[in-house]
């Protein structure tokens, strides 16, 4: 964009107008509004999976149908089926009760904030923008959405699909760069979400602080997965190494390392390597089997591996004997197990957004959690096993932005439980009712009674005996 600051202040400022203009949609519209997306993500199905394979370079069809447009969709036909529901005012309790007695009402009304804006990520691009616009719709806002500049073909398509449907005071999409990044994160919304990096995140939070901006921010982080004593090594192995080649890892819920029994490594890297054979007998020319999605991401990722061997863990790689897949069109890199890595090392101490995992080992499962809690929250954690109070040690010593039980990844799909990151994962949560809340001012109405009964107007001076008496039975322990 030429004069890109000033154009989203133009298009900021129109969808303010019209909103105040218009004021707070009815549910009516609001399910309309869900419904042009409803339409966008099946009616350009074909093309987003294009667009995604040519941003990566090589990403499953299969996988993008599954995450990028079913998941969506499942987030928006719940909303919609819903938000009739979620829009009736809360009545609440009076305080004191007796005033609730006599006539006085308390109540929060849901309220559009107005303008969210929405900064999506490359990994998943077209469902970390329509997920969240299921909530910021739902709750009557309008919206502006600044895609990723590492996925240009998406970005592009989505610009077109949005503009095709609503017009620009409704739903808009701003393209560009880093530039274009910081100028929109600047603006003065009524609400950002931004999914990303944390120390993007950094950036943001303090560019929507000049507007006192308030923020969601889903995050990352290196998501623990404990495995305990009772686990079903095949499935917990299986399941693990599903989540941690979905996308090629490129995932901020991807379990990145793994805390296993000492005595039970090797049936776990046994069983690890076994799935991986089962769901890719071949990675070079696998279109089920996602690229990394630029180059300097495959450096800095192969780089960790490097690393890790240089400093004597044990490094396998989980790919057919004979590809090598130092000579490839694409940037794909095999699923890698490091055994036993130091804290020293960059695999251990950055988030890895990539087909590697770390597997560490302990002796009791409290020096597992300990190991965890001595790092940066999680966005997930992951506790595989069958013993229920080893789990509740787990749960109840742990603090992560969310946690599945026996599986990975899992609870972000679940739109009845909120998803956020806590600490340096993110902050605020969205999904479902939680969504809507999150994108919603929540007014808090208080009604007086008419009649103005003895015990109000004493509460007005001049303070006399029985106003004395009600302090004195107010003010105890």
């Amino acid at each position: 964009m030429a004069d890109a600051p000033a154009e989203m202040q133009q298009i900021l400022e129109r969808q303010k107008a019209a909103h105040l203009r218009d004021g707070a949609p009815t549910a009516e519209l609001r399910i309309d509004r869900i419904n042009r997306c409803i339409g966008l993500l099946v009616d350009y199905q074909t093309q987003i999976e294009d667009a995604l394979n040519e941003d990566f370079g090589s990403r499953s069809r299969e996988a993008t149908a599954f995450t990028d447009v079913a998941s969506s969709l499942g987030a928006l036909k719940h909303a919609k089926e819903r938000l009739k529901t979620w829009m009736k005012p809360e009545k609440r309790k009076t305080t004191p009760a007796i005033l609730g007695l006599f006539g006085a009402k308390a109540e929060v009304r849901y309220q559009p904030k107005g303008v969210v804006g929405v900064i999506s990520p490359w990994n998943f691009p077209v469902n970390l923008t329509f997920m969240p616009l299921a909530g910021v719709l739902a709750a009557g806002n309008r919206a502006m959405i600044k895609p990723s500049e590492y996925t240009p073909a998406t970005s592009e398509l989505m610009a077109r699909m949005f503009g095709s449907v609503f017009a620009p005071e409704e739903i808009a999409v701003i393209t560009g760069g880093p530039e274009e990044g910081q100028a929109f994160a600047g603006l003065a919304f009524d609400h950002l979400i931004f999914t990303g990096a944390t120390s993007i995140a950094r950036h943001v939070m303090k560019a929507a602080a000049e507007n006192l901006v308030p923020l969601t921010l889903e995050l990352g982080g290196k998501s623990p997965v404990i495995l305990g004593r009772s686990a079903d090594m095949k499935t917990a192995a299986a399941r693990i190494m599903n989540g941690k080649t979905l996308n090629a890892g490129q995932i901020c819920l991807a379990p990145d390392y793994v805390l296993a029994p000492a005595e039970n490594l090797e049936r776990f890297v046994d069983e690890a390597s076994g799935a991986v054979r089962t769901m890719f007998p071949t990675i070079k020319d696998n279109p089920d089997y996602t690229a990394i999605i630029a180059q300097r991401h495959y450096d800095r990722i192969m780089g960790y591996i490097e690393e890790a061997r240089t400093k004597g863990a044990r490094v396998i790689e989980l790919k057919p004997d004979d590809e090598d897949l130092t000579q490839q069109e694409h940037r794909k890199i095999a699923p890698t197990l490091i055994i036993d890595p130091t804290d020293d090392m960059k695999v251990m101490q950055e988030e890895i957004f990539g087909p590697v995992l770390p597997v560490k080992t302990y002796k009791t499962v409290e020096e597992a959690v300990g190991y965890v809690n001595a790092h940066d929250r999680p966005l997930g954690l992951y506790y595989f096993g069958d013993d229920a109070a080893e789990q509740e040690t787990v749960l109840n010593s742990t603090t992560s932005g969310g946690v599945t039980v026996n599986d990975v990844i899992f609870h972000v799909a679940q739109e009845e439980l909120p998803f956020g990151g806590v600490g340096p994962s993110g902050m605020g949560s969205y999904h479902g009712f939680d969504g809507f809340k999150e994108f919603s001012h929540r007014k808090a109405i208080y009604t007086q009674l008419k009649k103005d009964l003895p015990q109000l107007a004493a509460m007005r001076p001049p303070y006399g005996p029985a106003f004395r008496k009600f302090l004195s039975g107010s003010i105890t322990r």
